[in-house]
C-alpha cells in the first residue's frame, strides 16, 4: 500500500497545508521505501490543492495522511478511491505507526478551502 503524506522541507515533520506543501512522502508499505515528490501546485495562483490532489492520484496512493484537505482536492481523491486519515501531531514516522496500527481517524471535517487566498 502506497500512503502519501505532505511532508515540510526537513521531511520528519507533517505540512499543514495540503495544496501548498513543497513536496510529498509516498510510503510504501510493503517495500518500506519512502520517495519524495515536488508538489508542482505549490506556485499556483489558484487551484494548488487540485494540482497537489492530482500528485498523489498519479502515484497510486491508495492513502492520504494530513492535518486537513480543501473540498476541490478532497473531491479529486475520493474520486481516485484514495482514502483521507486525519494526522496527529507533526511527526512523519509517528503518523505512519499510528496509521499501520489502525489509530488514525477518517479525515471528515473537509474545508472548503482558500481559493484565492494563498493556502490550502
Amino acid at each position: 500500500m502506497k500512503i502519501a503524506i505532505p511532508v515540510e522541507d526537513n521531511q520528519t515533520e507533517i505540512c499543514p497545508s495540503f495544496g501548498r506543501t513543497s513536496m510529498f512522502l509516498i510510503y510504501d508499505t510493503e517495500t518500506k521505501e519512502k520517495k519524495y515528490l515536488d508538489n508542482s501546485g505549490i506556485a499556483m495562483q489558484g487551484g494548488a490543492g487540485i494540482k497537489a490532489a492530482q500528485v498523489i492520484v498519479d502515484e497510486k496512493a491508495e492513502v492520504l495522511l494530513a492535518p486537513r484537505c480543501g473540498e476541490n482536492a478532497a473531491k479529486v481523491l475520493q474520486a481516485a478511491g484514495i482514502k483521507l486519515y486525519q494526522s496527529e501531531g507533526l511527526s512523519v514516522d509517528d503518523n505512519l505507526q499510528a496509521f499501520q496500527q489502525g489509530a488514525l481517524q477518517e479525515l471528515t471535517d473537509i474545508h472548503p478551502g482558500f481559493h484565492g487566498h494563498g493556502g490550502n
